[in-house]
């Protein structure tokens, strides 16, 4: 049953990957790694990338076209700037303005369509700023034929990757280039890092690690939020000192992330009996 099973349920769509309606784009696309991330690249456009790609946003635009949670609505998007084929690279000014989390999505998206295992990661990428660890989302999926998760970076562009000297494959990544929030707060809690160097723009620190730990754990529950959306388990913003008691809760979260699919029947758990787990009563996917 998909209850118990790791690889049925991330073979499956959530509420967010679900394409709806628009299924119909996802038919014939091609299956290899590299033709998904391209595909995704020619639809979305980075708004933190878009000026060094010599694109201007506006601003109403970014704000409307990165608060777009659903793929349902970011497809409704893409397809009223640009109704060809999803397989056709859009230019850059017909791209939807996203984020690292909405190339995640699209590429794990893709993947669940032709039933392949998929899920989004929340975490640090390592190799944007020398010294620092940064705000990042990346799509693991399931290689059957060698029995592990692969981790890919969809937003990695050539572009990208010669402007940021990247010299590993981002369609297989490895070990320690991406840290999930687990791995970087048990490092940190460890000792071995500085917690500072984790974190985007002026936030840093702890508390920004155990939000994203807790985004990890709601994407590994198919509940894929916005780099901002804030949840009652989270730490609260900025938040200097965390207790003992939720540095030893997160302690735990941490762990069951990084435990491997043996862990899945604890982490849907957690998430089902633990109140602060769900969204408000005002959200909206």
């Amino acid at each position: 049953m998909e209850a118990n099973n790791p690889l049925q349920y991330y073979a499956t769509h959530s509420v967010m990957t679900n394409p709806g309606e628009y299924r119909h784009l996802f038919d014939g696309l091609p299956a290899d790694i590299p033709s998904l991330c391209g595909i995704v690249q020619g639809l979305i456009l980075h708004a933190h990338w878009a000026e060094r790609y010599g694109m201007q946003l506006l601003e109403e635009r970014q704000e409307q076209e990165t608060n777009l949670r659903k793929i349902t609505r970011q497809l409704a998007r893409i397809m009223e700037l640009d109704g060809g084929p999803l397989i056709a690279a859009r230019p850059l000014e017909k791209r939807i303005i996203g984020t690292c989390r909405d190339f995640s999505i699209f590429l794990t998206a893709f993947l669940q369509h032709q039933g392949v295992p998929a899920r989004a990661r929340c975490g640090f990428g390592t190799y944007f700023m020398p010294g620092k660890s940064e705000d990042h989302w990346t799509c693991q999926y399931w290689n059957t034929d060698e029995a592990r998760w692969v981790s890919v970076d969809a937003q990695i562009d050539q572009f990208q990757q010669n402007a940021l000297n990247i010299g590993f494959d981002t369609h297989d990544m490895p070990e320690g280039k991406f840290l999930s929030a687990g791995q970087a707060w048990q490092l940190c809690r460890a000792g071995q890092v500085d917690p500072q160097i984790f974190g985007i723009f002026d936030m840093h620190g702890m508390w920004f690690i155990a939000g994203n730990l807790v985004r990890d754990l709601l994407s590994l529950n198919k509940i894929e939020l916005l780099p901002w959306d804030v949840w009652g388990m989270m730490s609260e913003f900025k938040q200097e000192k965390l207790s003992q008691e939720y540095m030893e809760e997160m302690d735990h979260v941490a762990a069951l992330t990084l435990a491997g699919n043996e862990a899945f029947p604890e982490i849907r758990a957690l998430y089902e009996n633990e109140e602060r787990l769900r969204p408000a009563l005002d959200w909206e996917p």
